[in-house]
């Protein structure tokens, strides 16, 4: 009893090390030593979210050696999920966070991570994989444009209408604007899915 009991308190004082580091910066984090496994598992998690595989993979090796016995299958399973979402493996993501005693991903955020997939395969993904995420890219932006110069044409009809040349170039001006705005609201969805994400952890 006496053993099982202090496995439990080492196991939440790990636990709270964490979600007290989740504020510090990558620099704070690296130089770390009293709670290094802590420290690179935040670390890892912060480099998949970039998308970063290589230096996730890193972080967690150096987690689940500087870590106790009985913390290793946790940071395993945090590692499993991490290197998922840096793959870009939507099925591998979801079972993964499943075992984590998570919530899954959403089937709309599963759908955008099989599509990062498609346009921005994983490093060291073969030549045709990639020559395929750069022809999707280039068919998303010709139909974006010609979508835009549609717009554009249907607006100015009542004004006379507009010439080809200023119906490309006001239609990729459309483009570029709305492009902005849908990144600017990204951005600040992906904000509060990480605040998200660091309260779970």
């Amino acid at each position: 009893m006496a053993k099982q009991r202090q496995v439990r308190i080492e196991q939440k004082s790990a636990l709270a090390a964490m979600q007290q580091l989740e504020t510090r910066s990558d620099e704070e984090l690296l130089a770390e030593t009293k709670y290094r496994a802590a420290a690179q598992a935040i670390l890892g998690a912060r480099a998949a979210e970039r998308y970063d595989a290589a230096a996730a993979r890193a972080h967690f090796q150096k987690a689940i050696a500087a870590s106790r016995p009985q913390e290793r299958m946790q940071l395993r399973r945090m590692a499993d999920a991490s290197l998922a979402l840096a793959e870009r493996r939507a099925g591998d993501l979801k079972d993964a966070v499943e075992k984590l005693g998570q919530a899954p991903p959403s089937n709309r955020q599963l759908m955008i991570l099989r599509f990062m997939g498609l346009v921005a395969p994983a490093p060291g993904a073969s030549v045709w994989l990639r020559l395929r995420g750069i022809l999707i890219v280039l068919a998303i932006i010709l139909a974006l444009m010609a979508i835009g110069f549609g717009i554009v044409t249907l607006i100015a009809l009542p004004f006379g209408g507009v010439g080809v040349g200023g119906g490309i170039l006001l239609g990729l001006l459309l483009v570029v604007a709305v492009l902005g705005i849908m990144a600017l609201l990204g951005r600040r969805r992906q904000k509060k899915a990480q605040a998200r994400a660091a309260s779970a952890r």
